[in-house]
């Protein structure tokens, strides 16, 4: 669904949950700025029993002039019915009878939705949905200042101050946004309430220390998940604790805080970890996360299945420091690298030597600066990462063939001096893969958090059913290989 597919309709009401947030408000306006830039109006409303009091919220309202009602009896029946931030039916937004209905979200899909929704629950927050949904229509939001400061402390407060933003896509807002930066800061320094302050101690106080693996549980009542956030990093500077899950339940959802200090454990590994399989889910980055569940989702309580998975992932891992480690080959079979045909971009190409530049990839951001060896490989599944010339050449020969690939979230390069973007792909040649790269590799046994012998602070993930490897020539080169591409890649010697 497009938001040009709407424009059909003229009794149009925008509708965001009950006890909104400053995300559901920020998606709600854009959607209606939207409407008013094609010359449509739509009332864009709130209902519930609660009308919104929150000081930050009650800011971003004046400040940011977001055109939301609070309408609780509202009874009337629009042609078409948007519910943003929320999806139609769900137990958080009282049910408003419509002809029509359209969802715009970002949370997983729980309801039915007959084809009329957009729902990206792989991005941090709706106004990223939202923003991208305006891109794609031609339109910037940075054309009205208030809009573009809305949609940034939407992101701002639904990935905990910005700490758990993962996906591409929200960093890409993030830097394309031109704020207000005094209202922001207006607003973050009202987040807290005094009855929140005392919410903050009491959970502090009510935390559960694991002494064997340096964790600690911090069980917080219902409230701002930025409120979390502040819990978490609170708790995080106590003496010999690693990691750091606070988390609170309510009526309708589950959020955790996901805190790491070790470079054993990465929150946002861990946050996914904990809400997988549970209607939610998770993200950030190494040190700081969070996450989602739903309670329909849980069998337990969710004290009960957040200290029951926890105990999980610390006994299931198994950690391999490559550098140290030479792995027993007997029991490994001998394999043969196929012959691929890769994607391939000489970085000079696309900015000169010298440039520092950040790479902007599905998987994450890659900061490095541009040299005559430096080029970038394109694998078969869209993954991007830095090589140079030298063992480039090594394994694959290069041609003057365009290589042209379709992907969820197209690799992009950013000049880090002057800003200057620019994409992957029409600078990407063919590589093939030339000789033979002999490997001994076996299936995991048991899930495996492997330090290569070149990144010694981040560590790469191996469930069962993956496949553990290390090159012949090279018993310190050892490496993951996912199970689903293992096939693709090797054949028997």
């Amino acid at each position: 669904m497009k938001l040009k597919d709407l424009l059909k309709y003229d009794n149009v009401v925008i509708q965001c949950h009950d006890d909104p947030d400053a995300d559901a408000l920020a998606s709600g306006y854009a959607v209606k700025w939207f409407f008013e830039k094609n010359g449509k109006d739509a009332r864009f409303i709130y209902r519930g029993i609660n009308e919104i009091h929150k000081s930050n919220l009650m800011i971003m309202l004046d400040k940011l002039e977001v055109p939301v009602e609070y309408a609780p009896d509202f009874d009337e029946e629009p042609d078409l019915l948007i519910t943003v931030d929320c999806q139609y039916g769900q137990k958080n937004v009282t049910a408003t009878k419509a002809k029509k209905v359209a969802i715009i979200d970002h949370h997983q899909k729980v309801v039915k939705t007959g084809g009329w929704s957009c729902i990206r629950s792989d991005v941090g927050s709706c106004s990223t949905v939202c923003w991208d949904m305006l891109k794609e229509e031609g339109l910037d939001p940075n054309s009205d200042k208030l809009l573009a400061t809305a949609l940034y402390y939407g992101l701002y407060t639904d990935t905990n101050r910005n700490s758990e933003v993962s996906h591409p896509l929200d960093r890409d807002m993030l830097d394309a946004l031109v704020i207000n930066k005094s209202i922001i800061t207006e607003m973050v320094n009202s987040n807290i309430s005094l009855e929140e302050l005392q919410i903050t101690g009491k959970a502090i106080l009510n935390y559960e220390y694991h002494e064997n693996n340096k964790y600690l549980v911090i069980e917080s009542e219902a409230c701002d998940p930025c409120i979390l956030g502040v819990i978490s990093d609170f708790a995080m500077e106590t003496e010999n604790v690693d990691v750091v899950v606070a988390y609170y339940e309510s009526p309708y959802q589950i959020k955790l805080s996901v805190r790491s200090t070790t470079k054993e454990v990465h929150a946002d590994e861990l946050a996914c970890y904990l809400t997988d399989g549970l209607g939610g889910g998770g993200g950030g980055h190494n040190l700081k996360a969070g996450g989602t569940m739903l309670p329909e989702y849980l069998k337990k309580s969710a004290k009960e299945t957040i200290e029951e998975r926890l105990t999980w992932y610390y006994d299931t891992y198994l950690v391999i420091y490559a550098k140290e480690t030479k792995l027993n080959t007997s029991d490994m079979r001998r394999y043969e690298k196929i012959q691929q045909t890769l994607g391939c971009v000489k970085l000079t190409d696309v900015f000169p030597s010298g440039t520092p530049i950040n790479i902007r990839t599905l998987e994450g951001d890659v900061d490095t600066i541009i040299d005559d060896e430096a080029y970038l490989m394109i694998g078969v599944e869209g993954e991007v990462y830095p090589i140079k010339q030298n063992k480039l050449l090594s394994s694959y020969q290069l041609t003057n063939f365009v290589y042209t690939r379709k992907f969820e979230y197209e690799p992009r390069i950013k000049n880090r001096i002057t800003g200057e973007i620019e994409y992957v792909m029409p600078h990407a040649k063919t590589a093939r893969t030339s000789g033979s790269s002999i490997i001994f590799a076996k299936p995991l046994q048991q899930p495996v958090k492997l330090f290569t012998a070149w990144t010694e602070d981040k560590y790469y993930s191996g469930n069962v059913g993956d496949y553990i490897a290390v090159r012949a020539d090279d018993e310190h080169d050892i490496y993951i290989i996912k199970g689903e591409l293992f096939d693709k890649f090797y054949k028997s010697r």
